[in-house]
């Protein structure tokens, strides 16, 4: 398939622009429909790797260990993420749980695993198998990552019990926090820069 590293498509009106080096901070916009086409990244594929692969760690560190301890009565509860979801499925609010686990773990766990896994074979110049249903899938996520979400409810939560019962917050809350930042690190980038990393005819001395 032949590729065109100095050529954009917008994702919404398909537009096509020449692709152009931005200064810091500074974002390329669609003339047509306004739409977000890259930003600039002084993230290079080392760094992009090392904050996944931290990510990684953090999200194992927020689904293993609690995220609330609840105290009464001489008498303690804890309550990991995943079990929270868990105890949602069974209550009333069944339906909520289905979307709370897609947006607290499982696209953050594919993100990262994606992200990765596509990140891995980029440093070595070459494209990862399945790169290009890996790319796709990773657009399609972005907008179902809400971890900011799940953290809003659960300090919700904890000073809502905080009034009824004592309420101490475990290691998984600080890692949701962290990884909180990470997720939002590494899935705004520009995935499409990937595609110039890894293009087999891309000239030397080329600079995404």
């Amino acid at each position: 398939m032949q590729t065109f590293p100095d050529l954009v498509a917008c994702e919404h009106c398909d537009s096509v622009y020449r692709r152009r080096s931005l200064a810091p901070h500074e974002t390329a916009h669609c003339a047509r429909c306004g739409a977000v086409l890259y930003r600039a990244s002084r993230l290079d594929i080392d760094r992009w790797l090392a904050l996944t692969a931290a990510a990684a760690v953090v999200f194992v560190i927020a689904n293993a260990c609690p995220v609330i301890r609840i105290s009464f009565g001489g008498q303690h509860n804890e309550a990991t993420l995943l079990q929270s979801v868990c105890a949602l499925a069974q209550g009333p609010a069944a339906p909520i749980a289905v979307p709370a686990a897609l947006s607290i773990v499982i696209v953050p766990l594919l993100q990262i695993a994606l992200l990765g896994w596509a990140l891995a074979f980029a440093r070595a110049g070459r494209r990862a198998p399945g790169f290009a249903p890996v790319m796709q899938l990773l657009r399609l996520l972005r907008p179902w990552s809400m971890i900011e979400v799940g953290m809003l409810g659960i300090l919700v939560a904890v000073i809502k019990l905080s009034s009824l019962v004592q309420v101490a917050p475990g290691a998984g809350i600080w890692a949701t926090a962290v990884l909180m930042v990470l997720i939002t690190l590494i899935a705004s980038r520009d995935i499409h820069r990937l595609w110039d990393w890894t293009d087999p005819d891309r000239p030397a001395g080329y600079a995404a």
